[in-house]
């Protein structure tokens, strides 16, 4: 991944989403705890959904809090650095993490690359997410083209 910001220097990166099913806030260590429960419920889930599939994320075996939150710290700083987005899907009233969302530079410049998931219990706000998210990213990014996985 480019380690160049992806977006011009003077947008704005939008720091929330919120509907009536979710909201989004930026990706980081304050969800470990909520975020690493949500991912190890639903690992075959998320291993099925778009983008994931044989990616190897998330490991069958899971992976411990710690190492979890090394993730987070990383997705925190690329977002900082604005080489990347990543991006908590929480219950709309509360810090209950229930997916994740990324953006990440596309393979042409002006282009994003964006990936969801859900926990299982909460399978039928995939396509909701998606819509929501296509739509805010056409609305409030600076992109010429959206390539969403699946």
């Amino acid at each position: 991944m480019s380690q160049e910001p992806f977006v011009p220097v003077d947008f704005e990166v939008p720091r929330e989403l919120r509907t009536v099913r979710f909201r989004l806030e930026p990706l980081g260590p304050q969800h470990n705890a909520s975020d690493h429960a949500a991912w190890t419920s639903s690992i075959s889930h998320i291993q099925s959904s778009p983008g994931f599939v044989g990616w190897g994320w998330p490991p069958d075996a899971g992976m411990s809090a710690e190492a979890n939150l090394a993730d987070l710290e990383r997705h925190a700083d690329e977002f900082e650095r604005r080489v990347a987005f990543a991006y908590t899907v929480l219950r709309p009233d509360s810090e209950d993490v229930i997916g994740c969302l990324y953006l990440n530079p596309g393979e042409l410049s002006g282009a994003v690359g964006a990936w969801s998931w859900v926990r299982a219990d909460v399978a039928d706000l995939d396509p909701v997410l998606r819509q929501a998210v296509r739509t805010w990213l056409a609305d409030a990014w600076p992109f010429d083209e959206v390539v969403y996985a699946g």
